[in-house]
């Protein structure tokens, strides 16, 4: 095998590499330029619409003080809302723990309890400091002002010369392979866009359902398992489980019969997401399997927790389409092998 004429193939597995090395060992770094590059594709067909009239960097300008300003309404929306809420939650959660272990324990078969009873304090312990943890890293989130500063540049630039960067990236490739290589990045833009913002969508319609059910039901915390819903929405099959379980063993407390209906309430949504809105929204494009997912989440969660899940499948979506590039490049370069060889026999009139 000539190692020329794969040259392009293997540098794009090598720096494909690198990136994916990088969350490991460069986090801080790495997330800025995720979160940058995830609010440039939310935002760019905006500015694509603005550019029409405008110039590029006054029209990226305005997207992001748009963006600036919605984002502080839903924050005040949030700090109004949600926190007090959540707050109260965490308060009242040892309370709600005892509530739901004295009902586990009085319709629980005898011969278990004991166990049931050491299982559930380990738990009640666990989700206290997972709780905790939650509300720390709230906090924190809002008190990085220079992470956040440095992201919003970050993005205004990609979003103003994100052509020319992807041109420069290209051009850094071999001469012949430049078109490969731009299409490349295109694809995988395109498919990350699509999973982005169709996650966004499904997040939000799930958050709201959700708020709707347990508001109509008069259900306690109606914002908290909205939240927790809507967010788990963006771990995919894994977490729409667990804020399932989650929202069913709380609603216990209030009775068995409600926590049957509220099994059976996510069971419809879980089924209608997985089978109506996410099939029309983010469509089979990108075309994963099940187990593929699983596993990636699984061991993104290892690797990097709830952030290694929450970016499982956009690395699985890039690492899928570098390998599909790279054994089409293969293919081509053996087919076009093949006529080359199979053009240079001299025929039966040259002898």
């Amino acid at each position: 095998m000539r190692i020329r004429a794969y040259r392009t193939s293997i540098i794009l597995g090598i720096v494909s590499a690198l990136l994916l090395s990088a969350f490991w060992y460069t986090q801080q770094l790495a997330f800025i330029i995720f979160l940058s590059l995830l609010l440039n594709l939310l935002l760019n067909p905006l500015v694509d619409k603005l550019n029409q009239r405008l110039p590029r960097g006054l029209a990226a300008g305005l997207v992001m003080l748009f963006f600036l300003l919605a984002g502080a309404g839903i924050l005040t929306l949030i700090s109004s809302n949600f926190l007090p809420t959540f707050t109260r939650f965490i308060r009242e959660f040892p309370h709600i723990a005892e509530k739901l272990q004295d009902t586990w324990l009085t319709y629980g078969p005898a011969f278990f309890r004991e166990e049931l009873d050491t299982l559930w304090i380990s738990l009640k312990d666990a989700g206290m400091e997972a709780l905790k943890s939650s509300m720390t890293f709230m906090f924190s989130a809002f008190s990085k002002f220079i992470d956040m500063v440095i992201i919003f540049f970050v993005t205004f630039y990609l979003l103003k010369d994100g052509e020319d960067i992807k041109s420069y990236l290209a051009g850094l490739f071999p001469h012949q392979d430049n078109q490969r290589v731009m299409k490349l990045f295109n694809r995988i833009l395109g498919a990350l866009r699509i999973y982005i913002c169709g996650q966004m969508a499904i997040c939000c319609i799930t958050a709201i359902v959700v708020f709707l059910y347990f508001s109509i039901r008069n259900l306690p915390y109606a914002s908290v398992f909205a939240v927790v819903s809507g967010v788990a929405e963006f771990i995919p099959v894994l977490g729409p489980t667990v804020a399932s379980a989650f929202g069913v063993l709380l609603t216990a407390t209030t009775s068995p019969l409600t926590a049957l209906q509220t099994a059976g309430f996510y069971l419809v949504l879980t089924q209608v997401n997985h089978n109506l809105v996410t099939p029309n929204i983010i469509g089979k494009s990108l075309n994963l399997h099940p187990i593929a997912i699983i596993l990636g989440v699984v061991l993104g969660g290892e690797l990097l927790g709830a952030a290694g899940m929450f970016l499982a499948v956009p690395i699985i979506v890039v690492c899928k389409l570098v390998i599909e590039d790279i054994y089409l490049a293969r293919q081509q370069s053996k087919e076009k092998m093949k006529n080359s060889r199979w053009l240079s026999k001299p025929t039966e009139e040259d002898k």
